[in-house]
């Protein structure tokens, strides 16, 4: 009996048992929100660390280990998402941190389509910024339902009220406050649960290095200890029960209304109650839509999907990870499982689970968890795994490019080394890569979402790959999708060039602006043209 046999007829646990457990989610925001900072609290109270960090910590604290990657740590932003299980309170938590730059907004896109739920994050003296709208807007398409965290309310900010009015009136999300702060912005004294009014004063612990300590009040007690700062919150409330800002799981769910917490992930004020938030409200994993439509149970037998490829997380191996989300049935190592873009059986003897860069091996999983599949060169982004009868999930859509530069190897001797390179980025969709007979192998185009993935390859192809390469911008902010017809005449237009296709099969035409763009339109309307979307939204004028 082979061993995806012997795993179809084992009992274990039950897949729909066992997926009520997890909660898989991504967290979302602006750059310098605190995402990185309150990935690292959210383990730290699920005691799955002992002591947090922020990117530039001092004294004794750490990096965070959700920014594992050299450049994360140098710039204090996050390059690419990383992937994190946590067990908590019988739970299995699988947290996705995302980039916040807008420049890698591909790489959040991608996983968002292997979450059930998102935590979106503001900063509470910006409130909603441009890459939040923009991720919000991903999550809306994506119908996945969005939990609001009002982040940094140890420090100055706006005013409760005007930040719930402000995600109403912009997003047309309705707000619904879970809790609420007693202090303003800059002065937080501690949490009112709603309903219930259950009073928790926190107070700071050294550098926020450990879990903030928490007192509960009665009513008597906290309006003695907090005075005017009380009343005022006691007269916001009232107010909130007026207009009926209440919680409502069903409109949660159907992504009319946000439940919002309030709190500081720095010194870890508020990010319990964030906890109990998931387990109590976010969704747990079920059945999942296929490319035609159809729902996959979560019982029905092991299929996954490929969200994320990673290469030389550990320096020590120079392997390459496929992150895949389970599901659907349970997954166990050793099984053989069927690549659906190919049809060829794939062997998962080596699966793990990850946490930031720390990995170990895993023997099962469950719809919701993700797994890292080793030494996965047959895998790309998109990719479905499964087995017993086919199933094929839609594929992830690549963004239109707005930035394109011709790379070139500055060592003709390492041009191996270079390819090797070149290809392995362009599978893990750090940057896309289009091949052109033209400009020859030695000369590919990268086209890229923002320009700090250029920053990002060429210090990758240095480090990891020792194969330096230098960098030629190319003068065009468009790309269209054209087809085999076309590409002769619009390759024979001044300000555009045809490519030929990148890794989706697209055959793309590059031209120097939208303005260049309306003219070959107006003059040449046979001629294909047609814009590039992502998930149903348009990425690109």
């Amino acid at each position: 009996m082979t061993v995806a046999a012997e795993s179809a007829t084992h009992k274990g646990p039950d897949p729909v048992a066992e997926a009520a457990r997890r909660r898989t989610f991504a967290v979302i925001s602006h750059p310098d929100a605190g995402k990185s900072t309150l990935t690292e609290a959210l383990a730290l109270h699920a005691a799955a660390i002992a002591s947090a960090g922020a990117v530039h910590g001092k004294g004794e604290r750490r990096g965070v280990v959700s920014d594992w990657m050299e450049m994360e740590r140098a710039r204090g932003i996050s390059i690419t998402s990383a992937a994190l299980r946590i067990d908590y309170d019988g739970h299995v938590l699988n947290l996705l941190d995302t980039p916040g730059h807008a420049d890698f907004s591909e790489d959040t896109y991608r996983v968002l389509a292997a979450v059930d739920c998102a935590i979106m994050l503001l900063d509470s003296a910006k409130g909603l910024e441009p890459q939040t709208l923009k991720l919000f807007e991903v999550c809306r398409a994506r119908r996945v339902p969005v939990i609001t965290f009002v982040n940094k309310w140890d420090r100055p900010g706006r005013e409760p009220l005007e930040l719930l009015d402000e995600i109403e009136q912009r997003i047309g999300l309705r707000p619904t406050p879970l809790n609420w702060p007693v202090g303003i912005a800059g002065d937080f004294r501690g949490l009112i649960e709603r309903p219930g009014g259950a009073y928790t004063k926190l107070e700071r612990t050294p550098g926020g290095a450990t879990r903030a300590r928490e007192e509960t009040l009665n009513a008597q007690q906290a309006a003695r200890a907090e005075g005017p700062a009380w009343a005022q919150a006691g007269e916001e409330l009232e107010l909130l029960a007026e207009i009926g800002a209440d919680y409502d799981q069903a409109s949660f769910l159907a992504g009319a209304s946000s439940p919002v917490l309030f709190g500081a992930a720095l010194p870890n004020f508020g990010v319990a109650a964030l906890l109990r938030t998931l387990i109590a409200l976010a969704p747990a994993p079920s059945a999942q839509p296929d490319a035609g439509g159809r729902p996959r149970p979560v019982q029905a037998p092991f299929s996954g999907l490929v969200f994320k490829m990673q290469a030389n997380m550990d320096k020590a191996h120079r392997d390459r990870m496929a992150f895949v989300r389970v599901c659907s049935g349970r997954f166990e190592r050793g099984m053989v499982l069927t690549h659906a873009a190919t049809g060829r059986p794939f062997a998962t003897k080596y699966s793990q689970a990850v946490f930031g860069s720390q990995r170990h091996t895993i023997d099962t999983a469950y719809p919701g968890d993700v797994i890292a599949l080793v030494n996965a060169a047959a895998l790309r982004v998109g990719d479905t795994l499964y087995a017993g009868p086919k199933v094929e999930f839609a594929p992830i859509p690549s963004f239109a490019p707005e930035h394109f530069a011709v790379a070139r190897a500055t060592d003709a001797g390492r041009h191996k080394q270079f390819r090797r390179g070149i290809d392995q980025l362009d599978t893990e969709g750090v940057i896309q890569v289009l091949s052109s007979e033209v400009r020859g192998d030695q000369a590919p185009v990268l086209a890229a979402v923002g320009p700090l993935q250029f920053d990002v390859v060429a210090h990758r192809m240095a480090h990891e790959f020792r194969a330096p390469i230098e960098l030629a911008h190319l003068d065009y902010s468009i790309a269209r999708r054209t087809d085999a017809a076309s590409a002769p005449a619009l390759h024979a237009l001044p300000g555009a060039e045809v490519l030929t296709r990148r890794s989706d099969h697209a055959l793309l035409a590059l031209i120097h602006n939208k303005w260049r763009l309306r003219v070959i339109q107006r003059d040449n309307p046979d001629l294909t043209t047609a814009p590039l979307l992502a998930g149903g939204l348009e990425t690109q004028d």
